[in-house]
């Protein structure tokens, strides 16, 4: 188990090394393989642990649509049949939309269920 900065980035470096040496034909019994296969699997429980950024919001993953589809509030909540005053709500996360209006939001969005849901 990786315990310390010190050797997580010991590990990191290591798995480095060791990932030329691997390949999809590479046996499973390789001495490279299992020491790849072990410190992966620890850098990433520390990472995990350490790093993790969590779940995006609904408000987050709003936002990051709007700038992609390249529309305003005003836009977005027509394509919602919303007030825009209820979808600055949603994006200052003043409230959770409805469940009618969370389907809406995941099919005209393509946004998950799960995020929209917020589960």
């Amino acid at each position: 188990m990786i315990q310390t900065q010190q050797q997580y980035e010991w590990a990191l470096h290591r798995v480095e090394e060791l990932l030329p040496l691997v390949d999809d034909n590479t046996p499973t019994t390789d001495p490279n393989s299992i020491e790849l296969e072990l410190l992966s699997n620890m850098v990433a429980d520390y990472s995990d642990t350490h790093f993790s950024i969590g779940e995006p919001t609904l408000s987050d993953v709003l936002r990051l649509r709007m700038f992609e589809m390249n529309i305003t509030q005003v836009e977005l909540s027509k394509i919602l049949d919303v007030s825009p005053s209820r979808i600055s709500d949603y994006i200052t996360g003043k409230s959770e939309p409805t469940l009618k209006i969370a389907r809406k939001i995941s099919h005209k969005l393509n946004i998950d269920a799960r995020t929209v849901l917020g589960v």
